[in-house]
């Protein structure tokens, strides 16, 4: 096992809560990464105490993580290991109420013998997080506690400001962790490391050299059984404010004084004030062919599975330049990209038929996968007599380096944050609220929807929105593949 270097786990060790224990995502991520957390030794020490619905026992929900890990832990199970974990573990149905939730996180800590933490993890419906809340205020639990919690954070400003005010009342701003996968993504902390310790691009980070940036999230997922929440949210509010536009600050923010939690928040915070409010003339919904047909959906349905759009940063670095996003269900790839397209030179010298221009600006790709990679386009000159050009490409991937294997789990990276409380990589109720804001236009007079066939780009549209520019995706050539040798 390699060794962990010191800093990078919490002091003490952790009592985590972990309220819809038997659910979708406790299964597929959460639990698998609080087993490789814990056995891997982030952690100094842990209990997890499961709560939901279910009518399970201690050895029931035992049995219920071990089937979870066999179908989703992806690296190697001993059975060493599950042994150790599974004796951490224990439950309490919902049913049970807030006393008999206080004696098992008690008795949790009692076994630990030694001064902990608490870590509750709310991974429930939106409908189901302000009474779990309530719930450990009434079973006492907030002392020395912190908690995460899942998108959304309301659905407008209205709803968000009022979750906020109600979840102050048990819990302080600092000891609340609204959790977005995408930034725990090796990728998007690769960007900060990109910018800011590297004096080669820093200093062209600005609208005197980018002419228009892209964050293009398509999947090729449906909603599966998600359709009945999805009809209720919509693109825009599933993704675009809880995702996109946290990556979109991590890209546009300035320098931050130091690379702490609280600098990094109030620059990203800086950035959300900044941004003018969307306007509906400015973005494209559509809808894929087949959505209004599914269990849970209306008929008439104009719910949005995709939505495109532009925005602008209204400061000195970014002011002019467009912002363009784009995310959808059942289109033709599934990427995560950020493409920044630098201006072309202001005048070209060479033949006509050169190749120049043909392929468009040069770019620089951040691919957001769970393995940084990284493309810079460029033309260079194609050998042989004559001055043709041809678009290039330096590529970085994470796998060349032969450390692939250390990446975290973007929610094994930000469970491990939460327990240092270090929020560099969470949102606060400032930014959440002003994200709010500037969407409230659009979500007041949405565009009509627009239908797509499954499996395409979205509707025609699209190419009218972002013109005279063209979408990065589908890419003018593939990801070279993994070097098997790593170097």
């Amino acid at each position: 096992m390699a060794k962990i270097p010191p800093g990078v786990g919490p002091r003490f060790p952790q009592v985590v809560v972990l309220f819809g224990a038997t659910g979708d995502l406790a299964r597929r991520k959460l639990l698998p990464g609080l087993f490789h957390l814990a056995t891997a030794g982030f952690i100094p020490g842990c209990r997890i105490v499961g709560v939901s619905l279910d009518d399970l026992d201690a050895e029931g929900f035992r049995q219920s993580a071990r089937g979870a890990l066999d179908a989703f832990f992806s690296r190697k199970l001993s059975d060493d290991h599950w042994s150790a974990f599974a004796a951490t573990l224990d439950y309490v149905p919902l049913s049970a109420g807030a006393g008999a939730l206080r004696a098992a996180v008690l008795a949790a800590e009692q076994s630990l013998g030694a001064e902990s933490r608490r870590l509750h993890y709310l991974s429930v419906p939106p409908s189901s997080a302000l009474p779990a809340v309530r719930l450990l205020g009434e079973a006492g639990l907030v002392e020395n506690a912190r908690i995460i919690m899942e998108k959304p954070f309301g659905t407008d400003l209205a709803s968000a400001v009022s979750l906020n005010q109600k979840l102050h009342e048990v819990f302080d701003e600092d000891r609340i962790f609204r959790i977005d996968h995408f930034l725990g993504k090796e990728p998007a902390q690769n960007i900060l490391a990109f910018r800011f310790a590297n004096g080669l691009f820093e200093p062209i980070w600005n609208r005197m050299f980018i002419d228009h940036v892209q964050i293009d999230v398509p999947e090729t997922l449906g909603l599966g059984k998600r359709s009945g929440f999805y009809e209720q949210t919509g693109a825009y509010r599933d993704m675009v404010v809880t995702h996109l536009f946290q990556i979109l600050a991590f890209m546009a923010m300035e320098p931050p004084t130091s690379l702490e939690p609280v600098p990094i928040s109030e620059e990203k915070n800086k950035v959300f004030r900044s941004m003018l409010p969307v306007q509906p003339h400015d973005v494209v919904r559509g809808q894929y062919v087949g959505y209004r047909q599914e269990d849970g959906v209306d008929p008439e349905s104009e719910t949005e599975t995709f939505i495109a759009l532009k925005c602008f940063i209204d400061n000195w670095r970014w002011a002019g330049v467009p912002f363009f996003l784009r995310t959808g269900k059942k289109l033709a790839e599934g990427q995560r990209i950020i493409s920044i397209a630098f201006r072309e030179p202001p005048k070209s010298m060479f033949p006509p038929g050169s190749g120049v221009g043909a392929q468009g600006p040069d770019h620089l790709t951040f691919d957001l996968a769970d393995a940084s990679k990284m493309s810079l386009s460029f033309y260079g000159k194609r050998p042989g007599p004559g001055m043709r050009l041809d678009k290039l490409s330096l590529q970085f991937a994470m796998h060349d380096t032969g450390l692939i294997g250390e990446v975290l789990e973007a929610y094994e990276r930000l469970i491990l944050d939460a327990m240092r409380g270090d929020r560099t990589l969470f949102t606060t109720a400032e930014g959440i609220e002003r994200l709010w804001q500037v969407s409230t236009l659009l979500l007041e007079a949405p565009p009509p929807v627009r239908l797509y066939q499954p499996g395409s780009w979205g509707p025609k549209s699209i190419h009218q929105l972002i013109a005279p520019h063209a979408w990065r995706l589908p890419f003018e050539r593939a990801w070279r593949a993994p070097n098997p040798l790593g170097g």
